[in-house]
């Protein structure tokens, strides 16, 4: 599965700022929480530009994006360039990158017997991990 890719853009101060903080993040965040991120490190980048870089990130597949149980988009850097899934701890947000073959067959039969083309997913489970059940 190949990304899209956007029109190359100048890395700003702060595009530099917003992926230095994805790369501090421990796990999923929120636009908000990036943004108050920012703001405590001194890094001057408005609310706008911290969605719309997160938006441009997702898109070109360098950051993984996904939709909370509470319905907010979270972020985080991406380790893995192939398609993926997340099982994700609703305790302490930890995530595991997971793939299966078994999803991906089913998306495709499904797809193919509906006569969807050009189509894309995600699967996100939620638990709780084994640290915290400890």
């Amino acid at each position: 599965m190949s990304s899209p890719s956007l029109p190359r853009q100048r890395l700003t101060r702060q595009r530099s700022a917003i992926r230095e903080a994805l790369q501090k993040a421990d796990g999923f965040r929120s636009a908000q929480q990036l943004y108050d991120d920012l703001r405590d490190g001194q890094r001057r980048v408005g609310l706008t530009t911290v969605y719309r870089e997160l938006q441009n990130l997702a898109t070109v597949g360098q950051i993984d994006a996904l939709v909370s149980p509470d319905g907010e988009t979270m972020y985080r850097l991406c380790g893995s360039r192939e398609h993926h899934h997340h099982l994700l701890c609703r305790s302490c947000g930890s995530s595991v990158e997971v793939a299966s073959e078994e999803v991906e067959a089913w998306a495709d039969r499904t797809t193919t017997a509906h006569g969807f083309k050009d189509v894309t997913h995600t699967v996100e489970l939620y638990g709780v991990c084994a640290a915290c059940q400890a």
